[in-house]
């Protein structure tokens, strides 16, 4: 187990849900897990008991990619564990494709309103359209700017060309809004939405008072960091400094919250994590402070955070993540951002 790992509370061990079968975690809220054709192989899903209209139902928080495997699971999940009721809302953390991959297909066939924030509803409108600026090609001329030139690392930027379509085929059209701390209703409890940013544009955290329970989606997870990424339709951003801000609106909840990630285990001990995520980047920051004593590119950043070989998928993130570290540096005023005759931006001490 990974040391920090160790430093928290998992109350159902190394259960995990298979795939189209459920996990209770408390009644009425039941744990799904859907296969990722990434490296993080997994989604954590959570199907909750609800009501609308006289009708009883589930909600869903959360929908998982849009392939094969996850459509298959979901079928047995409606034959099995739903017994043929319906869904009756969807809701969705954030715009990422895992999370909003099926919520038009799953909106569609139960006829289900789609629930989220705002920003997360246009960005993946947006994003599935393949809008300029926020698909695939757009990354290109962004990371070039930021010391992409090898040819082999650019061929593998332009192979995600049709990455966020291909997994996310359908968005709902309409929505239900998401607002920062709205009381929503769902079966017999009542669940506060904790917006958060850096990581998307308008994250939904959800957090149940009375069973002490938060659906943290992606902003808080139990062993791995939370990408933060300065990507092209953004390009000056700080979303590093937006993600350690939104982690402080999670501290008045209790250190024992029931903590419900979308990738790892359900863990106790949120405030232990989230000291464990700052100093992560405090120790990232430092790292990449000190490697600015020459000029650096994002680029040049990438091998100092990540010391492994990445895929195509992995090396967009890493370098969104690297230039994010940068940015903050420089916005806190430790690091100047030159622009040479290449072309490149480079980030150096003052």
């Amino acid at each position: 187990m990974n040391p920090l790992e160790s430093q928290l509370a998992y109350p159902f061990g190394d259960t995990l849900p298979a795939a189209g079968a459920a996990e209770s975690i408390v009644p009425g809220l039941r744990w799904l897990r859907m296969p990722l054709p990434f490296a993080l192989d997994h989604i954590n899903l959570w199907l909750l008991n609800d009501a609308q209209d006289g009708r009883a139902g589930f909600a869903a928080v959360d929908c998982g990619a849009g392939t094969d495997p996850t459509r298959a699971a979901w079928e047995q999940l409606f034959a099995g564990v739903m017994q043929g009721q319906p869904l009756l809302r969807v809701f969705a953390t954030h715009c990422h494709p895992d999370h909003v991959g099926l919520s038009g297909w799953l909106c569609e066939r139960f006829e289900a309103p789609f629930w989220t924030t705002a920003a997360e509803f246009a960005f993946a409108r947006m994003m599935a359209a393949a809008l300029p600026g926020v698909d695939g090609p757009s990354a290109i001329p962004h990371f070039e700017r930021h010391g992409l030139r090898d040819p082999a690392m650019l061929e593998q930027m332009r192979s995600r060309r049709n990455y966020y379509p291909s997994l996310v085929p359908a968005v709902p059209e309409a929505y239900t809004r998401l607002q920062d701390g709205q009381e929503i209703h769902i079966g017999k409890h009542s669940w506060r939405v904790i917006t958060g940013f850096g990581h998307s544009p308008e994250h939904a955290a959800l957090y149940c008072a009375e069973r002490k329970i938060l659906i943290s989606g992606d902003m808080v997870l139990p062993r791995i960091s939370t990408n933060v990424s300065v990507f092209a339709v953004e390009p000056d951003g700080n979303p590093l400094q937006q993600y350690l801000d939104s982690l402080g609106k999670f501290a008045g909840l209790p250190e024992d919250t029931l903590v419900l990630p979308s990738h790892g285990r359900p863990f106790r001990g949120l405030h232990t994590r989230i000291a464990q995520l700052r100093a992560h980047h405090d120790a990232r920051l430092a790292e990449v402070l000190a490697a600015c004593r020459a000029p650096q590119s994002a680029v040049d950043i990438v091998p100092v955070m990540f010391k492994r070989q990445l895929d195509a998928h992995q090396l967009s993130f890493a370098l969104g993540e690297a230039l994010a570290h940068l940015q903050k540096l420089f916005r806190d005023g430790r690091l100047r951002r030159l622009t040479g005759n290449d072309g490149i931006v480079r980030f150096v001490l003052p």
